[in-house]
């Protein structure tokens, strides 16, 4: 469940910044096959993971727990 909300968070979050999956993976220095898979809801990334993707989207990581 909560993969899921941080997926969308994180895909909504990427689109707002214009950011395509690769260009995104790329900043955040993370293969751009795992971030399909967080955005799809089907990997638990870790805080580091999410701590890279806040940074490259200029957000924290508590962004990508909101429900919403």
């Amino acid at each position: 469940m909560i993969s899921r909300i941080i997926g969308r968070n994180v895909k909504r979050l990427r689109r707002e910044k214009g950011y395509s999956q690769e260009q995104l993976a790329l900043e955040a220095e993370i293969s751009p096959s795992i971030l399909r898979m967080i955005e799809r809801g089907e990997a638990n990334p870790t805080i580091k993971t999410l701590g890279k993707l806040a940074a490259s989207l200029g957000t924290t990581v508590e962004e990508f727990m909101k429900k919403g």
